[in-house]
């Protein structure tokens, strides 16, 4: 029970955050909508959300495991939780621009939390790719919630209208039983024998994990994944609105689409890596990402205003691209996975901040980038621009697995010659 509990508070507050997180593409939608705002200055978003997000991990990722795992996730819940509540009387873009700042904030607490708390969980690199694969599964199910739970409090026929902002008292409530949870579980504490003598060597011990080689290749491929997933779930909603010319209560439920797709493309590839290798299966999907992007924007055609009131309406080319999450769903829990399995667990916390750090920068990246383009060149060039960081990830997975693969060897050798 205690282990079950545990995993219930982690996979719950994930849960939340991925709701918060990534209801930053239909909150840019709504932000142009009710504030008057352009594209660019709704991108900022995800800069307050991953900017706050690397800042935090790189601070204080390696302090973590001294405050405790428990204390770091409940603060951050109480942090989300109040400005929740404070959203929807203040109503300006800057409280928006606060409240991701705190998402993004409390996010990097919670992840660094959650990665350490599943190398407490798991014994091998199997069970810790097969929990590591259900936490992010069930993060995908947020996100798959929070596109509908938003689109319920939009107006159907006034999307300006702010009456949206009430959707953040629902998501305090909910935030309310995660932190109840993680309050129940019995999450323990990092044994102090692994801990550095003082927080400065501490900190210093997470920017050395930097310079290995092998390390270095991993950060970078975790930087170009993101991009490209926060590029496209960002402006998914945009996109399905102006280039498709879908209601705005439908574009984000289309959206969804592309959550499914991310969630059961993890769950999925948790059967399917048990009985193939790694590096083949992550190169297929990029290659067939590749393919889907080629195929599907060119169908992507404004559909006659007022044909479509509902997700049963929709075009062809609005289900076709959002399916591309089906294939790079794998790539960054896997990733993770093969990096944090080749370290000892009290070095867990330190490279889950670098990992959250990369991720946070690829995202703001990513999005930015998108913005921009969207808003110079159209959304389909936007999108097509996703195939050169697909070709660097090709590229920087061969070094990855060489890389590891002489790493093993010369591990294997020592053992033999001791």
């Amino acid at each position: 029970m205690p282990r079950s509990l545990t995993i219930v508070a982690i996979a719950a507050s994930y849960f939340i955050f991925a709701i918060l997180l990534n209801s930053v593409g239909t909150v840019i939608l709504q932000s142009i909508n009710s504030f008057d705002i352009s594209k660019p200055q709704a991108s900022v978003l995800e800069g307050f959300k991953d900017l706050s997000i690397a800042a935090v991990s790189f601070l204080v990722a390696s302090f973590i495991p001294r405050i405790g795992y428990k204390a770091a996730m409940m603060g951050a819940l109480v942090l989300v939780g109040v400005l929740c509540t404070l959203v929807p009387s203040i109503g300006s873009f800057w409280m928006i621009k606060l409240l991701f700042a705190g998402i993004g904030t409390a996010f990097a607490l919670v992840k660094v939390s959650v990665y350490a708390i599943i190398g407490q969980l798991t014994n091998t690199t199997r069970g810790h790719s097969s929990l590591m694969n259900t936490i992010e599964g069930i993060f995908m199910l947020g996100v798959l919630s929070g596109y509908w739970i938003f689109s319920a409090f939009i107006d159907k026929n006034d999307a300006s209208n702010p009456q949206w902002l009430t959707v953040y008292y629902l998501l305090a409530l909910l935030i309310a039983v995660a932190l109840l949870l993680v309050f129940l579980a019995p999450i323990e504490r990092e044994p102090a024998t692994h801990r550095q003598a003082n927080l400065l060597s501490e900190f210093l011990s997470m920017l050395k994990l930097v310079y290995q080689p092998l390390v270095l290749i991993f950060v970078l491929s975790v930087f170009l994944y993101v991009l490209i997933e926060q590029g496209i779930g960002t402006w998914l909603p945009t996109f399905n609105q102006e280039v498709l010319g879908l209601p705005v209560h439908v574009s984000i439920q289309i959206t969804s689409v592309f959550a499914v797709s991310l969630a059961v493309g993890r769950l999925l590839a948790g059967a399917v890596l048990r009985r193939v290798n790694w590096y083949p299966f992550l190169n297929v999907c990029l290659l067939l990402m590749a393919v889907l992007i080629v195929v599907s924007l060119p169908l992507a055609e404004k559909v006659p205003e007022n044909s479509v009131t509902s997700v049963l309406h929709v075009p062809f080319a609005a289900m076709l691209f959002p399916l591309i999450g089906l294939l790079m769903a794998p790539i960054y829990p896997v990733l993770n996975s093969v990096m944090l399995s080749a370290l000892p667990r009290y070095q867990h916390a330190p490279m889950t901040g670098l990992i959250v750090v990369f991720s946070a920068l690829g995202g703001t990246t990513g999005s930015i980038i998108t913005g921009l383009v969207f808003d110079k060149m159209g959304g389909q060039q936007a999108f097509f621009l996703s195939l050169i960081p697909i070709g660097l990830i090709l590229i920087t997975l061969f070094f990855f697995r060489r890389t590891s693969k002489s790493l093993e060897t010369a591990a294997t050798a020592s053992s033999v010659t001791h």
